[in-house]
């Protein structure tokens, strides 16, 4: 469980990197749109499947797999097609899901 949770952040930061390299424009137009529009979401995509048993809702847990369902799949559509935002809708279920997953500490 530790070895998956360590594979997750080091993907989620892998992410991030090709997010920002993509804002950023380190690199040409089509490496920046594949690392941000594309690269970004798979890889969002596949950590959330690896965080998804360990949430302690079956409900959740099948409610996250689906949400990197929607980020892996919808990076794959071309960018002009309407359906291709369900890839940020997968984001955003992937995070308000990782968020519900939090214990609450209160002193």
């Amino acid at each position: 469980m530790r070895n998956q949770q360590s594979t997750q952040g080091i993907l989620s930061i892998v992410a991030l990197v090709c997010l920002a390299a993509g804002w950023f424009n380190f690199f040409s137009q089509e490496i920046n749109d594949l690392l941000s529009r594309k690269v970004f979401y798979v890889l969002i995509g596949i950590s959330f499947f690896l965080q998804a048993p360990s949430l302690n809702n079956k409900n959740f847990m099948y409610a996250m797999y689906g949400a990197a369902a929607l980020c892996v799949i919808g990076a794959f559509f071309p960018l002009g097609w309407k359906i291709s935002g369900i890839k940020t809708i997968g984001l955003l279920a992937g995070i308000i899901l990782s968020f519900s997953n939090r214990p609450n500490y209160r002193q």
